[in-house]
Protein backbone atom coordinates (compact mmCIF):
# COMPACT_ATOMS: atom_id res chain seq x y z
CA UNK A 1 0.00 0.00 0.00
CA UNK A 2 1.15 3.53 -0.71
CA UNK A 3 0.39 4.93 2.75
CA UNK A 4 -0.41 8.54 3.48
CA UNK A 5 1.40 11.26 1.58
CA UNK A 6 2.46 14.83 2.27
CA UNK A 7 2.39 15.65 -1.47
CA UNK A 8 -0.35 18.04 -2.65
CA UNK A 9 -3.67 16.44 -3.39
CA UNK A 10 -4.20 15.77 -7.09
CA UNK A 11 -7.76 16.42 -8.24
CA UNK A 12 -9.20 14.22 -10.97
CA UNK A 13 -10.49 17.33 -12.69
CA UNK A 14 -10.67 21.01 -11.79
CA UNK A 15 -12.75 23.42 -13.89
CA UNK A 16 -11.81 26.56 -11.98
CA UNK A 17 -8.40 27.24 -13.58
CA UNK A 18 -9.90 27.18 -17.06
CA UNK A 19 -12.50 29.79 -16.15
CA UNK A 20 -9.84 31.94 -14.50
CA UNK A 21 -7.73 31.86 -17.68
CA UNK A 22 -10.56 33.22 -19.88
CA UNK A 23 -12.62 35.05 -17.26
CA UNK A 24 -12.74 38.38 -19.06
CA UNK A 25 -13.90 36.77 -22.32
CA UNK A 26 -16.53 34.64 -20.58
CA UNK A 27 -17.88 37.47 -18.46
CA UNK A 28 -18.16 39.75 -21.49
CA UNK A 29 -20.04 37.07 -23.45
CA UNK A 30 -22.48 36.46 -20.59
CA UNK A 31 -23.06 40.19 -20.13
CA UNK A 32 -23.73 40.51 -23.87
CA UNK A 33 -26.53 37.95 -23.64
CA UNK A 34 -28.01 39.43 -20.47
CA UNK A 35 -27.99 42.92 -21.96
CA UNK A 36 -29.63 41.64 -25.15
CA UNK A 37 -32.53 40.02 -23.30
CA UNK A 38 -32.86 37.03 -25.68
CA UNK A 39 -32.18 33.65 -24.06
CA UNK A 40 -33.32 30.74 -26.28
CA UNK A 41 -32.54 30.03 -29.97
CA UNK A 42 -31.21 33.46 -30.78
CA UNK A 43 -28.14 34.97 -32.45
CA UNK A 44 -25.60 33.32 -30.14
CA UNK A 45 -26.92 29.84 -30.90
CA UNK A 46 -27.04 30.58 -34.62
CA UNK A 47 -23.45 31.88 -34.59
CA UNK A 48 -22.16 28.98 -32.52
CA UNK A 49 -23.85 26.45 -34.80
CA UNK A 50 -22.06 27.97 -37.80
CA UNK A 51 -18.72 28.13 -35.99
CA UNK A 52 -18.91 24.57 -34.65
CA UNK A 53 -19.96 23.17 -38.03
CA UNK A 54 -16.96 24.90 -39.60
CA UNK A 55 -14.68 23.54 -36.86
CA UNK A 56 -15.82 19.99 -37.63
CA UNK A 57 -15.63 20.60 -41.38
CA UNK A 58 -19.36 19.97 -41.75
CA UNK A 59 -22.12 21.96 -43.44
CA UNK A 60 -24.68 22.07 -40.63
CA UNK A 61 -24.86 21.97 -36.84
CA UNK A 62 -28.03 22.04 -34.75
CA UNK A 63 -27.81 23.02 -31.08
CA UNK A 64 -29.87 20.97 -28.62
CA UNK A 65 -30.34 20.55 -24.88
CA UNK A 66 -27.80 17.83 -24.06
CA UNK A 67 -25.55 15.17 -25.51
CA UNK A 68 -28.13 12.45 -24.83
CA UNK A 69 -30.78 14.48 -26.64
CA UNK A 70 -28.36 15.02 -29.51
CA UNK A 71 -28.09 11.25 -29.94
CA UNK A 72 -31.84 10.75 -29.50
CA UNK A 73 -32.69 13.43 -32.06
CA UNK A 74 -30.11 12.11 -34.53
CA UNK A 75 -31.75 8.68 -34.37
CA UNK A 76 -35.26 10.17 -34.46
CA UNK A 77 -34.37 12.28 -37.50
CA UNK A 78 -33.55 9.01 -39.29
CA UNK A 79 -37.07 7.69 -38.51
CA UNK A 80 -35.83 4.91 -36.26
CA UNK A 81 -38.47 3.35 -34.04
CA UNK A 82 -40.08 0.14 -32.75
CA UNK A 83 -39.02 -2.95 -34.67
CA UNK A 84 -35.69 -1.42 -35.70
CA UNK A 85 -32.26 -2.42 -34.39
CA UNK A 86 -29.25 -0.20 -33.76
CA UNK A 87 -25.83 -1.84 -33.43
CA UNK A 88 -23.70 -0.20 -30.75
CA UNK A 89 -21.18 -1.03 -28.03
CA UNK A 90 -21.64 -2.01 -24.40
CA UNK A 91 -18.41 -0.32 -23.27
CA UNK A 92 -19.80 3.21 -23.14
CA UNK A 93 -21.80 5.53 -20.92
CA UNK A 94 -25.39 4.38 -20.57
CA UNK A 95 -26.79 7.57 -22.22
CA UNK A 96 -25.66 6.10 -25.56
CA UNK A 97 -28.09 3.26 -24.99
CA UNK A 98 -30.79 5.50 -23.50
CA UNK A 99 -30.91 7.45 -26.74
CA UNK A 100 -31.67 4.30 -28.73
CA UNK A 101 -34.32 3.15 -26.27
CA UNK A 102 -36.05 6.54 -26.39
CA UNK A 103 -36.85 5.97 -30.06
CA UNK A 104 -38.35 2.55 -29.34
CA UNK A 105 -35.60 0.82 -31.33
CA UNK A 106 -33.66 -2.11 -29.88
CA UNK A 107 -29.97 -1.76 -28.94
CA UNK A 108 -27.80 -4.62 -30.22
CA UNK A 109 -24.51 -4.82 -28.34
CA UNK A 110 -21.18 -5.77 -29.89
CA UNK A 111 -17.71 -5.98 -28.41
CA UNK A 112 -14.93 -3.45 -28.78
CA UNK A 113 -11.44 -3.73 -30.20
CA UNK A 114 -9.02 -4.18 -27.27
CA UNK A 115 -6.51 -1.68 -28.69
CA UNK A 116 -8.84 1.23 -29.46
CA UNK A 117 -11.68 0.29 -27.06
CA UNK A 118 -14.10 1.29 -29.80
CA UNK A 119 -16.50 -0.72 -31.95
CA UNK A 120 -15.00 -3.87 -33.47
CA UNK A 121 -16.01 -3.67 -37.17
CA UNK A 122 -16.00 -7.47 -37.55
CA UNK A 123 -18.32 -7.83 -34.56
CA UNK A 124 -20.59 -5.15 -36.00
CA UNK A 125 -20.77 -6.98 -39.33
CA UNK A 126 -21.73 -10.21 -37.58
CA UNK A 127 -24.54 -8.47 -35.66
CA UNK A 128 -26.42 -7.12 -38.69
CA UNK A 129 -29.89 -8.59 -39.29
CA UNK A 130 -32.76 -7.63 -41.60
CA UNK A 131 -34.00 -5.36 -38.78
CA UNK A 132 -30.75 -3.39 -38.48
CA UNK A 133 -31.21 0.25 -39.45
CA UNK A 134 -28.16 2.01 -38.02
CA UNK A 135 -24.64 1.66 -36.65
CA UNK A 136 -23.77 3.78 -33.61
CA UNK A 137 -20.03 3.67 -32.86
CA UNK A 138 -18.65 5.63 -29.90
CA UNK A 139 -15.44 7.67 -30.14
CA UNK A 140 -14.53 6.65 -26.62
CA UNK A 141 -12.26 8.66 -24.30
CA UNK A 142 -11.42 10.95 -27.23
CA UNK A 143 -10.12 8.20 -29.56
CA UNK A 144 -12.07 7.82 -32.83
CA UNK A 145 -13.56 4.52 -33.85
CA UNK A 146 -12.14 2.75 -36.91
CA UNK A 147 -14.61 4.34 -39.31
CA UNK A 148 -13.58 3.16 -42.81
CA UNK A 149 -14.82 -0.43 -42.37
CA UNK A 150 -17.95 0.86 -40.63
CA UNK A 151 -18.60 3.28 -43.48
CA UNK A 152 -18.24 0.40 -45.95
CA UNK A 153 -20.55 -1.75 -43.85
CA UNK A 154 -23.19 0.99 -43.72
CA UNK A 155 -23.04 1.49 -47.48
CA UNK A 156 -23.26 -2.24 -48.20
CA UNK A 157 -26.37 -2.71 -46.03
CA UNK A 158 -28.08 0.66 -46.52
CA UNK A 159 -27.63 1.66 -42.87
CA UNK A 160 -27.35 5.04 -41.22
CA UNK A 161 -23.99 5.67 -39.55
CA UNK A 162 -24.27 7.90 -36.48
CA UNK A 163 -21.21 8.97 -34.48
CA UNK A 164 -21.39 9.25 -30.71
CA UNK A 165 -18.82 12.03 -30.51
CA UNK A 166 -19.71 13.17 -26.98
CA UNK A 167 -16.07 12.74 -25.89
CA UNK A 168 -14.39 13.56 -29.19
CA UNK A 169 -14.39 17.31 -29.88
CA UNK A 170 -11.51 17.79 -32.31
CA UNK A 171 -10.63 14.09 -32.57
CA UNK A 172 -9.78 12.99 -36.10
CA UNK A 173 -9.75 9.84 -38.23
CA UNK A 174 -7.30 9.82 -41.14
CA UNK A 175 -7.17 13.61 -40.98
CA UNK A 176 -10.94 14.13 -40.91
CA UNK A 177 -12.49 15.42 -37.71
CA UNK A 178 -15.26 13.71 -35.79
CA UNK A 179 -18.54 15.09 -37.08
CA UNK A 180 -17.67 14.34 -40.71
CA UNK A 181 -17.33 10.57 -40.46
CA UNK A 182 -20.98 9.45 -40.57
CA UNK A 183 -24.42 10.62 -41.65
CA UNK A 184 -24.77 12.49 -38.36
CA UNK A 185 -22.69 13.04 -35.25
CA UNK A 186 -23.82 13.86 -31.72
CA UNK A 187 -21.70 15.99 -29.37
CA UNK A 188 -22.11 16.77 -25.67
CA UNK A 189 -21.15 20.04 -23.99
CA UNK A 190 -21.50 18.75 -20.43
CA UNK A 191 -19.16 20.87 -18.25
CA UNK A 192 -16.39 18.26 -17.99
CA UNK A 193 -16.17 17.64 -21.73
CA UNK A 194 -13.20 18.93 -23.74
CA UNK A 195 -15.53 21.67 -24.95
CA UNK A 196 -17.79 22.13 -21.93
CA UNK A 197 -20.60 24.55 -21.19
CA UNK A 198 -21.55 25.89 -17.76
CA UNK A 199 -24.60 23.64 -17.80
CA UNK A 200 -25.98 21.08 -20.24
CA UNK A 201 -25.90 21.36 -24.00
CA UNK A 202 -25.44 19.30 -27.14
CA UNK A 203 -25.08 19.50 -30.92
CA UNK A 204 -25.93 17.35 -33.93
CA UNK A 205 -23.63 17.80 -36.93
CA UNK A 206 -24.42 16.67 -40.47
CA UNK A 207 -23.77 17.43 -44.15
CA UNK A 208 -27.36 16.53 -45.05
CA UNK A 209 -29.58 19.62 -45.49
CA UNK A 210 -32.81 17.65 -45.14
CA UNK A 211 -31.67 16.01 -41.91
CA UNK A 212 -30.54 19.36 -40.53
CA UNK A 213 -33.93 20.92 -41.24
CA UNK A 214 -35.72 17.97 -39.67
CA UNK A 215 -33.53 18.27 -36.57
CA UNK A 216 -34.42 21.96 -36.23
CA UNK A 217 -38.09 21.02 -36.27
CA UNK A 218 -37.70 18.10 -33.87
CA UNK A 219 -35.85 20.15 -31.24
CA UNK A 220 -38.59 22.80 -31.12
CA UNK A 221 -41.95 20.97 -30.99
CA UNK A 222 -41.99 20.43 -34.77
CA UNK A 223 -42.73 24.13 -35.31
CA UNK A 224 -42.25 25.82 -38.66
CA UNK A 225 -43.69 29.09 -37.31
CA UNK A 226 -45.10 30.01 -33.93
CA UNK A 227 -48.07 27.72 -33.18
CA UNK A 228 -47.68 25.93 -36.53
CA UNK A 229 -46.46 22.36 -35.99
CA UNK A 230 -45.53 20.42 -39.08
CA UNK A 231 -44.37 17.25 -37.28
CA UNK A 232 -44.28 15.91 -33.75
CA UNK A 233 -41.23 17.09 -31.83
CA UNK A 234 -39.89 17.90 -28.39
CA UNK A 235 -38.24 20.69 -26.41
CA UNK A 236 -34.46 20.33 -26.72
CA UNK A 237 -32.92 23.73 -27.29
CA UNK A 238 -29.42 25.04 -26.63
CA UNK A 239 -29.79 28.31 -24.73
CA UNK A 240 -28.12 31.61 -25.57
CA UNK A 241 -25.96 31.79 -22.45
CA UNK A 242 -24.43 28.38 -23.07
CA UNK A 243 -23.91 29.16 -26.75
CA UNK A 244 -22.14 32.42 -25.88
CA UNK A 245 -19.86 30.60 -23.43
CA UNK A 246 -19.13 27.86 -25.95
CA UNK A 247 -18.27 30.38 -28.67
CA UNK A 248 -15.54 31.74 -26.39
CA UNK A 249 -14.29 28.29 -25.47
CA UNK A 250 -14.23 27.04 -29.06
CA UNK A 251 -11.54 29.61 -29.84
CA UNK A 252 -9.31 27.96 -27.21
CA UNK A 253 -10.15 24.32 -27.91
CA UNK A 254 -7.14 23.47 -30.08
CA UNK A 255 -4.75 24.91 -27.48
CA UNK A 256 -6.47 22.91 -24.74
CA UNK A 257 -6.26 19.78 -26.88
CA UNK A 258 -2.52 20.35 -27.33
CA UNK A 259 -2.19 20.65 -23.54
CA UNK A 260 -4.10 17.39 -23.05
CA UNK A 261 -1.87 15.61 -25.55
CA UNK A 262 1.26 17.00 -23.88
CA UNK A 263 0.10 15.58 -20.56
CA UNK A 264 -0.81 12.24 -22.12
CA UNK A 265 2.66 12.04 -23.67
CA UNK A 266 4.23 12.78 -20.29
CA UNK A 267 2.17 10.03 -18.65
CA UNK A 268 3.22 7.57 -21.36
CA UNK A 269 6.90 8.41 -20.87
CA UNK A 270 6.68 8.21 -17.08
CA UNK A 271 4.58 5.10 -16.51
CA UNK A 272 6.62 1.92 -16.05
CA UNK A 273 4.28 -0.67 -14.56
CA UNK A 274 1.08 0.30 -16.39
CA UNK A 275 0.52 0.35 -20.14
CA UNK A 276 -0.63 3.73 -21.45
CA UNK A 277 -3.72 3.94 -23.67
CA UNK A 278 -2.89 3.49 -27.33
CA UNK A 279 -3.36 5.81 -30.29
CA UNK A 280 -3.92 4.09 -33.62
CA UNK A 281 -1.76 5.31 -36.53
CA UNK A 282 -4.88 6.68 -38.23
CA UNK A 283 -6.17 8.46 -35.11
CA UNK A 284 -5.79 11.87 -33.53
CA UNK A 285 -6.64 11.28 -29.86
CA UNK A 286 -7.93 14.26 -27.85
CA UNK A 287 -7.67 12.50 -24.47
CA UNK A 288 -10.99 13.42 -22.94
CA UNK A 289 -9.99 10.73 -20.44
CA UNK A 290 -6.66 9.06 -19.75
CA UNK A 291 -7.77 5.51 -19.04
CA UNK A 292 -5.23 2.83 -18.16
CA UNK A 293 -5.94 -0.77 -17.24
CA UNK A 294 -4.79 -2.24 -13.94
CA UNK A 295 -5.33 -5.59 -12.22
CA UNK A 296 -6.88 -5.50 -8.75
CA UNK A 297 -8.35 -2.11 -9.62
CA UNK A 298 -10.32 -1.57 -6.41
CA UNK A 299 -7.21 -1.96 -4.26
CA UNK A 300 -5.13 0.22 -6.58
CA UNK A 301 -7.77 2.94 -6.66
CA UNK A 302 -8.11 2.90 -2.88
CA UNK A 303 -4.35 3.22 -2.45
CA UNK A 304 -4.24 6.15 -4.88
CA UNK A 305 -7.02 7.85 -2.92
CA UNK A 306 -5.04 7.32 0.30
CA UNK A 307 -2.10 9.00 -1.42
CA UNK A 308 -4.29 11.98 -2.27
CA UNK A 309 -4.85 11.19 -5.95
CA UNK A 310 -8.35 11.31 -7.41
CA UNK A 311 -9.38 8.75 -10.03
CA UNK A 312 -12.62 7.55 -11.60
CA UNK A 313 -13.80 4.41 -13.40
CA UNK A 314 -15.22 4.70 -16.92
CA UNK A 315 -17.20 2.41 -16.90
CA UNK A 316 -17.56 -0.21 -14.12
CA UNK A 317 -20.60 -2.06 -15.49
CA UNK A 318 -20.94 -2.64 -19.24
CA UNK A 319 -24.33 -1.69 -20.62
CA UNK A 320 -25.42 -5.26 -21.41
CA UNK A 321 -25.01 -6.18 -17.71
CA UNK A 322 -26.96 -3.19 -16.38
CA UNK A 323 -30.31 -4.20 -14.78
CA UNK A 324 -32.05 -1.68 -17.05
CA UNK A 325 -31.08 -3.78 -20.09
CA UNK A 326 -31.51 -7.26 -18.67
CA UNK A 327 -34.60 -7.66 -20.87
CA UNK A 328 -32.33 -7.72 -23.94
CA UNK A 329 -31.02 -11.09 -22.78
CA UNK A 330 -27.31 -10.57 -23.42
CA UNK A 331 -25.45 -13.06 -21.23
CA UNK A 332 -22.40 -12.38 -19.13
CA UNK A 333 -19.35 -13.63 -21.02
CA UNK A 334 -20.71 -12.75 -24.44
CA UNK A 335 -18.65 -9.54 -24.74
CA UNK A 336 -15.34 -10.54 -23.14
CA UNK A 337 -13.29 -7.46 -24.04
CA UNK A 338 -15.94 -5.06 -22.74
CA UNK A 339 -16.29 -7.08 -19.55
CA UNK A 340 -12.54 -7.20 -18.95
CA UNK A 341 -12.25 -3.45 -19.49
CA UNK A 342 -15.09 -2.87 -17.05
CA UNK A 343 -13.05 -4.71 -14.42
CA UNK A 344 -9.69 -3.08 -15.16
CA UNK A 345 -10.07 0.44 -16.58
CA UNK A 346 -8.99 3.31 -14.33
CA UNK A 347 -9.08 6.96 -15.42
CA UNK A 348 -6.21 9.11 -14.17
CA UNK A 349 -6.27 12.89 -13.65
CA UNK A 350 -5.96 14.78 -16.92
CA UNK A 351 -7.16 18.25 -17.86
CA UNK A 352 -5.41 21.06 -19.76
CA UNK A 353 -4.33 23.00 -16.67
CA UNK A 354 -3.09 19.99 -14.67
CA UNK A 355 0.43 20.88 -13.45
CA UNK A 356 3.06 18.73 -15.16
CA UNK A 357 4.71 17.88 -11.86
CA UNK A 358 1.43 16.31 -10.76
CA UNK A 359 1.56 14.02 -13.81
CA UNK A 360 4.91 12.78 -12.51
CA UNK A 361 3.47 12.40 -9.00
CA UNK A 362 0.51 10.35 -10.26
CA UNK A 363 2.64 8.13 -12.53
CA UNK A 364 5.27 7.43 -9.90
CA UNK A 365 2.68 6.73 -7.21
CA UNK A 366 0.69 4.45 -9.50
CA UNK A 367 3.79 2.48 -10.47
CA UNK A 368 4.71 2.04 -6.82
CA UNK A 369 1.21 0.89 -5.88
CA UNK A 370 0.96 -1.56 -8.79
CA UNK A 371 4.33 -3.04 -7.85
CA UNK A 372 3.14 -3.54 -4.27
CA UNK A 373 -0.37 -4.78 -5.08
CA UNK A 374 0.29 -6.94 -8.09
Amino acid sequence: MAGSSTAPRVLFNDLKPQYASIKDEIDAAVQRVLAGGWYVLGPEVEAFEAEFAAYCGARYAVGVGSGTEALHLALWACDLGPGDEVVTVAHTAVPTINAISLTGARPVFVDVDPATRTMDPAAAAAAITPRTRALLPVHLYGHPADMAPLQALARAHGLKLIEDAAQAHGAAYRGMRAGRLGDLAAFSFYPTKNLGAYGDGGMVVTDDAALAERLRLLRNYGQTDRYHHQIEGMNSRLDELQAAVLRVKLRHLDAWTAARRERATRYAARLRRVAPPGEAPWAFHVYHLYAVTVPRRAAVQAALAEAGIGTLVHYPIPAHLQPAYAHLGVARGSLPVSERLADEVLSLPLYPELPLEQIDQVADTLDRIVSAEC
